[in-house]
């Protein structure tokens, strides 16, 4: 009996002190001492601000890369926000506690089904992009068991049938390219691609390549992945500090992310090594890109 009884605190004592969240475990108690040299100015945020660019000044000494104005990070630099102060929401409509995770959430909207997960909605703001700018034909991202969804095929009526393992083009479906048909290709794509899907289809990058748009991903499950929308540079030194972005499960709402080993500060330092966010830990050779 006394032997039971031990066993049964040494189980309580694991319950307690050892949380788990649903994607792993909580990132701040994997690692400590992760230097990161920001500045330790207060970062202005404009409330009024409804964008990226506009809501977020760069640190002191730091301005903003020079990006091409048709290129995808002019686009998520300008991806719009709710009003300062908003919360995150779930796609059932809960509210997701902010806890020092983010601090502005993206104005878009996610459906209501538990789809729009990470690596969804870096498929999802991919595909606008393309989208927005005219580039239909490069609209395509790949299922989980290899096959190639196609938006090109989707707006001519062809729908994607999956039987188990067996998924195929049939047709029947009404052509066009509104808002709602695009959708529905979206939570097509959400419901048969993820992480790993997407890590394959990626370009591996090296940090001191970087740019706007570039993806921190581990593919598995579970895994997850977060999207560079902001980068500045140090006007003297060439420091560069990039501004992260993530959906999580389940589905929600995409939130501009804190620095967890910085106050209130949304910049983080990207460079060899770990890369730890308020969720996940990532390392620099996951970096990649479209």
């Amino acid at each position: 009996m006394p032997k039971l009884k031990f066993q049964m605190w040494k189980i309580i004592f694991l319950i307690i002190f050892l949380p788990l969240n649903s994607c792993g475990q909580n990132p701040k108690n994997q690692i400590k001492n992760v230097e990161q040299s920001i500045p330790d100015e207060p970062i202005i945020i404009k409330n009024q601000g409804l964008t990226i660019i506009e809501r977020f000044n760069p640190p002191k000494g730091f301005k903003r890369v020079n990006v091409g104005v048709n290129e995808f990070g002019t686009f998520l630099r300008t991806l719009p926000l709710k009003p300062s102060g908003s919360v995150v929401k779930y796609y059932n409509g809960n509210i997701k506690s902010s806890n020092n995770v983010y601090c502005a959430v993206v104005d878009l909207p996610i459906g209501n089904r538990d789809l729009h997960q990470c690596a969804d909605a870096i498929i999802r703001l991919r595909a606008d992009f393309l989208r927005k700018t005219d580039q239909i034909n490069n609209i395509h991202f790949e299922f989980t068991n290899g096959f190639i969804a196609d938006y090109s095929k989707w707006i001519k009526g062809n729908r994607i049938q999956v039987r188990g393992k067996n998924v195929r083009w049939v047709p029947g479906g009404t052509p066009g390219d509104s808002d709602e048909k695009f959708w529905e290709y979206l939570e097509i794509v959400f419901s048969y691609a993820g992480t790993l899907s997407l890590s394959r289809e990626l370009e591996e990058v090296k940090i001191t390549d970087m740019k706007i748009g570039d993806i921190l991903i581990q593919g598995g499950s579970p895994g997850h992945a977060v999207i560079l929308v902001d980068m500045v540079e140090n006007i003297e030194t060439g420091q560069k500090l990039v501004m992260l972005a993530q959906s999580y499960m389940p589905a929600q709402e995409i939130q501009i992310l804190l620095n967890p080993l910085k106050t209130n500060n949304p910049w983080y330092e990207v460079k060899e090594g770990v890369i730890l966010t308020p969720e996940w830990k990532f390392n620099s050779k996951d970096l990649k890109r479209f």
